[in-house]
């Protein structure tokens, strides 16, 4: 496999890294098993409490490394339905569910679906020279892996459709700005603000965590009725956890918690 992902187990967390420099970490199938192996040991390991997502090189990911997909080679039409169906909408998906908080740091361009798959991790951190390009337009296709879902409900129409048809570079700063990622950092700064949160996540309530990202990401489609049932059953949830009966003593002892991460003992 020639080490087209990387991943490190440290202390606590996980740090993933796309790693075919010479393409801009594009994806093809190699690089797309890789990944999916690498967050599946991050999902079943109970010493995992964070992954942080980055990339080698000068960029994050360009996207669908199209040497893959070139009509002139293959001698037909590819079908990119069923290149989503197969990997990149699993791929958002697990990103989604995953149990843990999931960090991308984006210390480059990300273009295409390379865009779209940082959109679709918890936060995102881009050092302050990145760029964020729906590139489709550029070659006939529309924003897919989830990327026409991430801009109009963080941009709102508009400028999703500003974004999708122009193909103009979003700077960093921008992207930040208009609400698109956490924040941009400076370049020297990128790993060490994400590495801190990684460190920080490692050590906090894993399973208060996971039950956020799914009431949070249940909100955009939900009444304010449907989305209080769905605190109210997750918050009877997370009171039973082991985590939740460490934050209370913590507190009322005046000292730091020690979380597991746990749901119970």
């Amino acid at each position: 496999m020639n080490d087209v992902v990387i991943h490190e187990r440290r202390d606590g967390y996980h740090v993933i890294t796309l790693n075919r420099p010479d393409r801009l970490n594009a994806f093809n199938e190699v690089q797309h098993h890789a990944l999916r192996t690498a967050l599946e040991e991050c999902e079943a390991s109970g010493e995992c409490r964070a992954v942080l997502l980055t990339g080698a090189g000068r960029g994050f990911c360009a996207g669908q490394d199209l040497a893959d997909r070139d009509p002139a080679m293959l001698g037909e039409a590819p079908d990119l339905g069923r290149t989503l169906e197969n990997f990149y909408n699993p791929l958002v998906r697990k990103l989604r569910a995953m149990e843990k908080p999931v960090i991308c740091a984006v210390n480059g361009v990300a273009a295409g679906a390379g865009a779209n798959i940082a959109l679709a991790c918890d936060i995102v951190l881009a050092a302050k020279s990145a760029r964020f390009i729906q590139a489709f337009s550029k070659i006939g296709l529309i924003p897919d892996a989830g990327g026409t879902y991430w801009l109009t409900r963080h941009l709102g129409e508009a400028r999703a459709k500003a974004l999708a048809l122009t193909a103009h570079p979003l700077s960093a700063e921008d992207a930040a700005a208009w609400g698109l990622i956490w924040k941009a950092v400076d370049d020297d700064k990128l790993m060490e603000e994400a590495v801190a949160l990684a460190e920080g996540f490692a050590k906090g309530p894993t399973h208060a965590y996971a039950l956020t990202k799914k009431a949070i990401q249940a909100a955009s489609v939900n009444s304010l009725d449907e989305q209080l049932d769905v605190e109210r059953a997750l918050q009877r949830e997370a009171g039973r956890s082991d985590d939740y009966k460490e934050g209370v003593s913590a507190f009322l002892q005046k000292r730091p918690p020690v979380f597991t991460g746990r749901k119970s003992g």
